[in-house]
Parts: C-alpha cells; sequence; structure tokens
C-alpha cells in the first residue's frame, strides 16, 4: 500500500476507534485531505471531494470537517481576513500571512512556546498553537518598499 493508501487506513481507523460509521463521503474527503499539497477551504475540499463523489453535498462535507476536527483528524485555523483553511492534524504549526501578496509560511509551534508560558502565567489561558496565525509584511515586500 502506498504512504497515501496507509495514511487514509490510519484516518478511518481513527474513525472507527471512535465508533463512527466509516461513509464513502468520509473516506473520499480523507483521501482528498491526505493528497493535499498545502491548506485548503471547506469550498475547495467540497470541490475535490465532488470530483470524486459528485453526489456529496456541501453540508456533508462541512459535516464531516466537524467531525474529523473533533476526532483530531483535522484542524482549522483561519489565515487574515479569509475563510478557515483546514489540513491533516501532524505537526502542531503555526502560521504567518503577509498582508501584501498573501503568502503564507508555516512555522514550528516552538516559535510560540515564550508566548503560551507568558499567556498560561499571566491570563491562565491555553494556547491553541495549532490555531495561531499572524500577519505582517514578508521579507520579499519589506524589499520593495522604499
Amino acid at each position: 500500500m502506498d504512504d497515501i493508501g496507509s495514511d487514509v487506513e490510519e484516518i478511518v481507523a481513527a474513525i472507527r476507534g471512535a465508533t463512527h460509521r466509516v461513509t464513502v463521503a468520509k473516506r473520499t474527503l480523507a483521501e482528498v485531505l491526505v493528497r493535499a499539497t498545502g491548506h485548503q477551504t471547506a469550498d475547495e475540499i467540497t470541490h475535490e471531494v465532488q470530483k470524486l463523489q459528485p453526489d456529496v453535498s456541501p453540508s456533508t462535507v462541512y459535516r464531516i470537517l466537524e467531525e474529523f476536527e473533533e476526532l483530531g483528524i483535522v484542524v482549522h485555523t483561519h489565515l487574515d481576513q479569509h475563510a478557515a483553511v483546514y489540513h491533516i492534524a501532524r505537526t502542531v504549526h503555526g502560521h504567518l500571512t503577509c498582508e501584501q501578496c498573501g503568502a503564507m509560511f508555516e512555522i514550528p509551534a516552538s516559535h510560540f512556546d515564550v508566548l503560551a508560558r507568558d499567556l498560561r502565567e499571566s491570563f491562565g489561558f491555553a494556547l491553541n498553537r495549532h490555531h495561531v496565525a499572524i500577519t505582517g509584511t514578508c521579507a520579499d515586500c519589506r524589499s520593495l518598499q522604499p
């Protein structure tokens, strides 16, 4: 079995392990997420799912994404003012988004360790480092400024 197939089977096992039903729509959505090369909006995921299974409705995709998030299979984040994007919950990371060109960079969650500790000590607040998105200006755009 190839890596994609084994990753899909891992997701299917997580669904079954939580005693949830494995449907064609869930398996297809798992395939789409595993094959994705980056973060995708729910609409982009729906489009890809419907290429493979045209009868799967957008509302079904949204429900499955919610279920997958509850099971820890996927996480979502909001990048700048755009729609939420989803990706498989593997390595915890944060996101930097350039406000000028829209470039998005994944950064290791360890960059938020000091902030997370300070927020916990100062406010009793536990930072969800999967969900961190910071906007600013990337080096390329800054180099174009006078």
